[in-house]
C-alpha cells in the first residue's frame, strides 16, 4: 500500500523560495565581483595617468639637468610598471589584461625601455627631440588607458545587466510569493470563512471542497468532521430535547412527590391519618391498580393492616392480619431494597387472594429503619410491571419518609406520656406536700372533737372547732394556691411578665402591697426553669402570705453576673438555726427540693420582729449572645 507524500506549507514556501533565493545570492556576488573588478580597473587608470604626468616630469628634468630627480622619477616610473604588471588586491588595483591592454601594456615598457636609455643613461647633448620623443611616450601611455577604460566600459555594462537582473528577480519573486501566498493561504482561509459564515447562518451542510495535503488540508478536514457532527448533533437534537425535557418532567414529578409526602408526614397527627394520606399518595404516585401497609410486630411475625385502597372487601378481611410465610406480603427478606414479585402462573397449594383479586405483579417494598423493619408498603398491579431506577429511589425515598415519620410518631406520643407522668407526679406532690398535710391535720382534729364530745368538754369542742375552721381555711387558700400555680404561664423570652401576673394575683389574694424591680440584662431562662423558679416564687409568697403578717413585699430579681431572686417581707420573722428543714416548714422544704433539682442555691434569712429573706441563685447559664449589654435596668413597680 503505497502513501501518499504529503507536503507541509512549510515545506513547499521552502522550496518556493530556495531557487530565488540561491539565484538572488549569485546576482549579488556577480555584482560584487564586477564592481570589484571596476574598483580595480579605476585605481589602474589613475596609476597610468599619473605615468603620463610623470613622464612629462622627467622630460622637464632632463631639459634642466637635474640627474638627481630624473633618477629618482625613472625608479618611480620603474614602480608604477611592476605596480600595474602584479596589481594591489589590497586597494583594490587590478589590470583587465586583455589581449589589448596587454599589447598596448609591451608597447609602454618597450617605449619606455627605449626613452630611459636615450635620455635617462646616456643624457645626450642635443635636446631637440625630447619633446617629440616624450609627446610619443605619452601617447603610448594614453593607448593603454583608453584600452584599460575600455575594458572597464564592458564590465560597467555587465553591471547595468545584473543589476537589471536583480530588479527583474525581484519583481518576479515577490509576484509568485504572492500567488502561492494566495494559492496556498489565502484562498484555504477564504473557503474555511464561507463554511463558518454558512455554519453561523445555520446551513450544516456546508463544507470545504477542495482540500490540500498541507496544515491546511487539516485543518479542512478537522472542520469537515466538525460540520458533520454538528449536523448529526442537529438531526437528534430534537429526539435528545425531548428525552430530557422526559426527564426533567420525572425529576419535577419525583421532587412534587417527595414535598407532598413530606407535607404529609410532617401535617399528621396520628399514625391512622398517616397511613391512610400515604397509601393515597403512594397509589397515585406509583399508578397502582391497590395499595396494602401494613404494621409489622417487634419479631416481624405478624402483619397488621392500617390502610388499603383499591382492594377487594373479602381481600381486606382475608388479610387484616396475616403471620410471616402465608403469601408474598408480610415475608421479610436480608434485601434491603423492594422486590418485583409476579403473581399469575405459580403453582400453589391454595390461591392467593391477590391472585384472586386479578393482580399479576406485586412490589414489596420494605419501611426500614435503622436496619430495623417496622412493616412494608404493597403495591399490586393487574399488568407485569418493570420499574427503572429512578422510581426504585422514588419508592424507597417515599417508604424511608413513611418510617422516619412512623417513628416520629411514636416518639411524640411517647413524650406526652413521659409529659403526662411527670404533670401527675407534680401534681401529686404538690397534693401531698400542702392539702394532704392540711387534711391529716383536719383528720387529727375530728378525732379530738369526737373525744371532747365523748366527754362534753364544752371548751375543748370550742377549740377544736376553731381548729378545724382554720385548717379547713387553710387547705381552701392550699387549693387556691394550686389553682394559681398551674394556669401560671411563662414567657419563652423573659420571665418579668410572668413575676409581674404572680405578684398581681398574690396582692389581689391576700390584699398585701408589692413591688418587682428588676436590674441587668441576662441570657434567657429556658422554658422549663422559668416554670421551677416561678413555682419557688409562689411557695415563698405563700409563706409570706400564712406565717409573715407583713404589709409590704418585695420581689428583686438581678440577672447578671448570675440570676438571682429575693423575696422580702416587712413581717413579724422567726429564728433561722441553720439546720435542713423539717415536717414543721413544709414551704421551705419544698422550695428547698425545687432548688436543688433545677441545681439552684436557697438561702433563707430572717430575724424576728424584722422580716424575712428567700433569696434563690441560680446556677451559671451556657451564652447563647456574643455579648451581653453593660446597661443595667432598674424600676420599681408598686402593684396596687
Amino acid at each position: 500500500m503505497s502513501l501518499k507524500k504529503q507536503w507541509g506549507l512549510g515545506t513547499k514556501l521552502v522550496l518556493l523560495g530556495t531557487p530565488f533565493l540561491l539565484m538572488a545570492l549569485l546576482l549579488i556576488s556577480s555584482t560584487l565581483w564586477v564592481s570589484w573588478q571596476l574598483n580595480g580597473g579605476a585605481a589602474a587608470v589613475n596609476e597610468t595617468g599619473r605615468m603620463r604626468m610623470q613622464a612629462y616630469a622627467m622630460a622637464l628634468s632632463v631639459s634642466t639637468a637635474n640627474a638627481q630627480a630624473l633618477s629618482r622619477q625613472a625608479a618611480e616610473f620603474d614602480d608604477r610598471l611592476k605596480l600595474l604588471r602584479r596589481g594591489d588586491p589590497e586597494r583594490p588595483l587590478l589590470v583587465p589584461w586583455d589581449e589589448t591592454v596587454q599589447s598596448r601594456f609591451a608597447v609602454v615598457e618597450r617605449e619606455w625601455a627605449a626613452f630611459r636609455k636615450h635620455w635617462v643613461l646616456t643624457r645626450p647633448d642635443t635636446m631637440t627631440d625630447l619633446g617629440a620623443d616624450t609627446m610619443e611616450f605619452a601617447s603610448h601611455i594614453d593607448a593603454l588607458v583608453a584600452g584599460i577604460e575600455a575594458h572597464m566600459s564592458r564590465w560597467t555594462t555587465l553591471l547595468h545587466l545584473l543589476q537589471l537582473a536583480m530588479m527583474a528577480l525581484a519583481v518576479v519573486s515577490t509576484t509568485l510569493l504572492l500567488y502561492c501566498g494566495y494559492l496556498y493561504v489565502l484562498e484555504p482561509v477564504e473557503q474555511l470563512k464561507k463554511a463558518i459564515e454558512r455554519i453561523q447562518g445555520g446551513d450544516f451542510h456546508a463544507r470545504v471542497e477542495k482540500v490540500t495535503s498541507d496544515e491546511f488540508g487539516t485543518l479542512a478536514e478537522g472542520f469537515n468532521g466538525m460540520a458533520q457532527h454538528l449536523q448529526t448533533m442537529y438531526r437528534t437534537l430534537e429526539s435528545k430535547v425531548a428525552e430530557k425535557t422526559a426527564q426533567l418532567e420525572e425529576k419535577s414529578a419525583r421532587l412534587e412527590s417527595l414535598y407532598e409526602v413530606n407535607m404529609l408526614v410532617t401535617q399528621a397527627d396520628s399514625l391512622d391519618e398517616l397511613a391512610k394520606g400515604f397509601a393515597q399518595s403512594i397509589q397515585r404516585i406509583a399508578r397502582a391498580d391497590g395499595v396494602a401497609l401494613r404494621w409489622s410486630s417487634h419479631a416481624n411475625e405478624r402483619y397488621l393492616m392500617l390502610a388499603a385502597q383499591g382492594l377487594p372487601a373479602y381481600m381486606l378481611e382475608a388479610e387484616q392480619c396475616i403471620h410471616n410465610g402465608d403469601c408474598h406480603c408480610g415475608t421479610p427478606t436480608h434485601l434491603p431494597g423492594l422486590r418485583i414479585i409476579p403473581i399469575q402462573g405459580e403453582p400453589r397449594t391454595t390461591p392467593l387472594h391477590c391472585a384472586k383479586a386479578g393482580f399479576e405483579t406485586v412490589i414489596n417494598i420494605p419501611i426500614r429503619l435503622h436496619e430495623r423493619v417496622m412493616g412494608e408498603v404493597d403495591l399490586f398491579f393487574h399488568a407485569r410491571i418493570a420499574l427503572s431506577s429512578g422510581e426504585r429511589s422514588l419508592l424507597e425515598a417515599l417508604t424511608s419518609h413513611l418510617a422516619s415519620a412512623m417513628e416520629n410518631l411514636r416518639l411524640d406520643s411517647l413524650e406526652k406520656e413521659a409529659a403526662v407522668s411527670q404533670e401527675r407526679h407534680l401534681l401529686a406532690r404538690e397534693l401531698h406536700d400542702s392539702i394532704a398535710q392540711s387534711l391529716a391535720f383536719l383528720k387529727i382534729q375530728v378525732q379530738l372533737m369526737r373525744d371532747a364530745v365523748r366527754s362534753l368538754d364544752r371548751r375543748q369542742m370550742e377549740q377544736v372547732l376553731d381548729e378545724i375552721d382554720a385548717g379547713v381555711r387553710e387547705s381552701y387558700g392550699d387549693v387556691r394556691e394550686l389553682l394559681l400555680h398551674f394556669r401560671t404561664r411563662t414567657n419563652t423570652e423573659d420571665i418579668e411578665p410572668a413575676l409581674a401576673t404572680t405578684l398581681q394575683k398574690f396582692e389581689h389574694q391576700s390584699g398585701l402591697k408589692t413591688s418587682l424591680q428588676t436590674t441587668g440584662y441576662g441570657v434567657p431562662l429556658p422554658p422549663d426553669l422559668q416554670i421551677q423558679v416561678l413555682h419557688i416564687v409562689q411557695e415563698a409568697l405563700s409563706n409570706v402570705r400564712k406565717h409573715a403578717r407583713a404589709s409590704q413585699v418585695w420581689l428583686d430579681v438581678q440577672q447578671q453576673p448570675e440570676w438571682r431572686f429575693e423575696v422580702r417581707d416587712d413581717g413579724i420573722g422567726f429564728e433561722v438555726d441553720g439546720s435542713p428543714f423539717d415536717d414543721t416548714h413544709v414551704g421551705l422544704r419544698i422550695m428547698a427540693e425545687r432548688a436543688e433539682r433545677i441545681g439552684a442555691r436557697l438561702e433563707v434569712l430572717s430575724t424576728r420582729g424584722r422580716g424575712t429573706s428567700m433569696v434563690l441563685t441560680l446556677p451559671p447559664l451556657p451564652s447563647t449572645l456574643s455579648a451581653l449589654a453593660p446597661a443595667t435596668r432598674s424600676g420599681a413597680t408598686a402593684l396596687s
